[in-house]
């Protein structure tokens, strides 16, 4: 082959491998890729109460997609909204629904008590569980699933909670696999949640 018609080919060909290294060193840098997407840092072992008082710990979740949502029980719109929305889903679901956590777990352990949570939980769907504790078991749940809560006074010296309003949708193992979206009809939600049965 003339050395000339080679020429552009060669210029080609060390485009394309210099853009195979940096892609190959830019990968290397961020530890192989797996630091874009980090599931495993959302959750981790817990052992909560629920309504009923019985005990509940990260193992339940093992074999059912669950769905976590953290708020508490005075919250005056975020919560009851986002847990009707979880009830529709659940409904949507019919007897799918038996094979699916729904956990609503407390940010405010002074005020949710087991009875508190139960008489709450009493206007939404029967599978969803309302999780409480001790304050130190609960804010080592926040702390794992990187959820923000925080105590804000009130005028009258009551308070309120701020906090995050993400429902997490965790697998069949129990690992994280992105914020559950409920800006949907119900039905369209039940579907993609049947996905990870």
């Amino acid at each position: 082959m003339d050395r000339t018609a080679a020429r552009p080919l060669v210029i080609v060909a060390a485009f394309a491998g210099s853009l195979v290294i940096g892609l190959l060193v830019m990968l290397w840098a961020l530890g192989g890729g797996r630091s874009i997407a980090t599931p495993a840092a959302i959750g981790g072992p817990f052992q909560l109460t629920d309504q009923s008082g019985q005990t509940v710990t990260e193992k339940e979740m093992q074999g059912r997609p669950t769905l976590i949502f953290f708020g508490f029980t005075h919250c005056p719109d975020v919560c009851p909204t986002s847990l009707f929305e979880i009830s529709e889903v659940l409904r949507a679901m019919g007897q799918d629904a038996d094979r699916v956590n729904a956990y609503f777990i407390s940010v405010d352990p002074e005020r949710d008590t087991a009875d508190a949570m139960k008489d709450y939980l009493s206007s939404f769907d029967p599978h969803l569980k309302g999780l409480t504790g001790p304050p130190q078991d609960l804010a080592k749940v926040i702390s794992e699933y990187r959820v923000y809560a925080r105590k804000v006074p009130l005028k009258d010296g009551d308070y309120t909670m701020d906090h995050t309003a993400l429902v997490y949708l965790m697998d069949r193992e129990g690992k994280f696999v992105a914020p559950f979206n409920l800006k949907r009809t119900p039905d369209e939600a039940a579907i993609d949640l049947k996905r990870y049965l």
